[in-house]
């Protein structure tokens, strides 16, 4: 992987885990470039971005076995928590929107939701949202 589809899948995983960080901007701008094809840029953040949700819900798996479940009290907290428990793991396919969808990951994996489930939904609403994109901008 060269520099520029390893600086854009690094900024996709940033912004899938818990710190603030956006790819939108960086995937725009190189699709802007005519080094590589949209698919291919699609790949690299796609692949960052699901593996940032993936490790989110790994650190809410590793907290579950270290700390008792208690009701969530802040609202994201009962917000992702209230749509896990009513949808499951098909709640993941939400999980690239802002503000939500990280929280959505962590909570998945404290549940000890299906870890394959939710793997496959993670990737692939992280997958479509950057299809979107790079479908309305082409």
């Amino acid at each position: 992987m060269s520099g520029s589809l390893a600086a854009l899948f690094v900024s996709g995983f940033i912004s899938a885990t818990l710190f603030p960080g956006g790819s939108e901007a960086l995937f725009i701008w190189m699709l802007q470039q005519p080094d590589y094809t949209g698919w291919q840029l699609w790949g690299a953040v796609s692949a960052g971005n699901a593996l940032g949700g993936i490790v989110t819900l790994l650190m809410g798996l590793w907290l579950a076995a270290r700390y008792p479940l208690r009701a969530p009290d802040k609202r994201w907290q009962k917000q992702a928590f209230g749509w896990l428990q009513r949808f499951g793991p098909w709640a993941l396919l939400l999980s690239w929107l802002p503000l939500v969808g990280d929280p959505l990951c962590f909570v998945a994996g404290w549940l000890r939701l299906n870890f394959i489930f939710c793997l496959l939904m993670i990737t692939l609403g992280k997958a479509i949202r950057y299809a979107g994109l790079l479908l309305i901008l082409s």
